[in-house]
């Protein structure tokens, strides 16, 4: 399979047009993954331009790219949304990850009430910022034609307004009903609720379930906060035909 690379920007180029790769996706492909001249590459702007083409020169500055073909790639009718909540080290990053490798289109960083980590406004902006950075290179890695967008930091109250619009699930240890016999037909976003390493407070699944949310268990174990969100996600993802 070809090498992937990533845009900056959205681009409407096509047969006979050229890319541009600079910054560090130049020096990533030019000095880490060493494309060389002639060598078959694709490349996507994360907004569904899907381009197959041909490295004409490379240099860590700047790599060009002939487009030999484009595809593109219509975003999803029904999305599937991750509310992680924000996790002690590294373990939400990892679930953010693994994530967007498993085919979420968005992520919700959720400050949970027992969540360790907690987000002031700066670390608000740096936080989304680094989550988008992870984002963005684990589609690269799986060669997605889209990019999964990461929402600004919600509140319980952010995340309780959703299941108006979409299906929210709570993933909850206690609950009674099994993610497997949810019923997820119809054309509603799925929204999968993943709480931090102590787990989502009584009063959160009471206001989550107030307004429509559906508590499910995965199993009959508990998962850590960064493996429960991707293990739900294989699951919806092969209920719903994804998979």
């Amino acid at each position: 399979m070809p090498l992937h690379f990533l845009l900056d920007e959205p681009t409407d180029a096509g047969p006979g047009g050229t890319v541009v790769l600079t910054g560090a996706e130049a020096h990533h492909a030019a000095a880490v993954r060493r494309v060389r001249v002639g060598e078959d590459v694709t490349v996507g702007d994360g907004r569904g331009a899907w381009l197959s083409g041909r490295v004409q020169t490379a240099s860590p500055r700047e790599v060009v790219v002939g487009i030999t073909d484009r595809r593109d790639v219509p975003p999803p009718t029904r999305r599937l949304v991750l509310v992680q909540a924000l996790a002690k080290g590294d373990r939400d990053e990892l679930a953010v990850q693994a994530a967007t490798e498993l085919g979420v289109d968005e992520i919700v960083p959720w400050q949970a009430a027992r969540s360790v980590s907690r987000w002031d406004a700066v670390k608000a902006r740096k936080g989304r910022e680094r989550w988008a950075g992870i984002v963005r290179e684990a589609a690269k890695q799986a060669h997605r034609a889209w990019v999964p967008e990461v929402a600004p930091l919600a509140t319980t109250r952010d995340v309780a307004d959703r299941a108006s619009a979409a299906v929210v699930l709570v993933l909850e240890p206690t609950a009674s009903v099994p993610l497997t016999a949810q019923p997820l037909a119809g054309d509603r976003d799925i929204v999968l609720v993943v709480g931090p390493e102590g787990g989502i407070a009584p009063e959160e699944v009471e206001t989550l379930a107030s307004n429509g949310a559906l508590p499910v268990r995965l199993g009959d174990t508990v998962l850590r906060t960064s493996t429960a969100g991707p293990a739900a996600l294989a699951v919806v993802s092969a209920a719903v035909g994804r998979w």
